[in-house]
């Protein structure tokens, strides 16, 4: 019982450090609504319970459950409610019937993506991260050839620009380039 308690708030603290971290991100932008909503379907009991049954705390509980299980339950779920994942997004495309294709996704989303993966990357690496580890986890992922052409180009930008010229430049390019913003 202890251990599972263990990893009850083990867990919870991960996500609760994740959301706050893309909250602050996210706030930075400007983008208030997208760091407030964001992950809110964590706390679901679909993707709660199976992340603490499957808690580490230095990789996603999704990955382990997918190598235990074959699938991960909690990120299907979660992947169909959260906007910022270029998964979500992944449609038929408009000329053939049986070819799934991504969508481009909206700028808040993908800026929204882009705050997600620096706050996963410092979650999960701890002291070990770096300004370069985001876009390092990105070029390992699999199946983001799915990913829109406009929106990949995007996120890869941003990644780049993060592992080259670090966070406060990269903030200030999206807050006065993308967004249009003066602050």
């Amino acid at each position: 019982m202890a251990n599972v308690m263990k990893r009850f708030f083990g867990h919870l603290h991960t996500i609760n450090k994740h959301k706050r971290m893309v909250m602050k991100h996210c706030f930075k932008l400007g983008l208030y609504k997208r760091g407030l909503l964001h992950d809110l379907s964590k706390y679901s009991p679909a993707e709660f319970f199976v992340g603490v049954k499957y808690f580490r705390g230095d990789v996603s509980p999704n990955n382990i459950q997918r190598q235990a299980e074959g699938v991960a339950t909690a990120w299907l779920h979660h992947k169909g409610r959260n906007k910022h994942h270029y998964e979500y997004w992944i449609d038929y495309k408009k000329d053939a019937e049986c070819e799934l294709a991504g969508m481009k996704m909206p700028l808040e989303y993908v800026l929204e993506m882009f705050c997600d993966r620096v706050a996963a990357s410092k979650v999960y690496n701890k002291e070990k991260y770096t300004q370069k580890a985001p876009l390092a986890y990105y070029r390992l992922g699999e199946g983001k050839q799915l990913m829109h052409r406009e929106t990949a180009e995007l996120l890869e930008k941003l990644l780049i620009m993060l592992a080259e010229e670090g966070e406060e430049k990269t903030f200030s390019y999206i807050r006065l380039e993308l967004l249009g913003k003066k602050r």
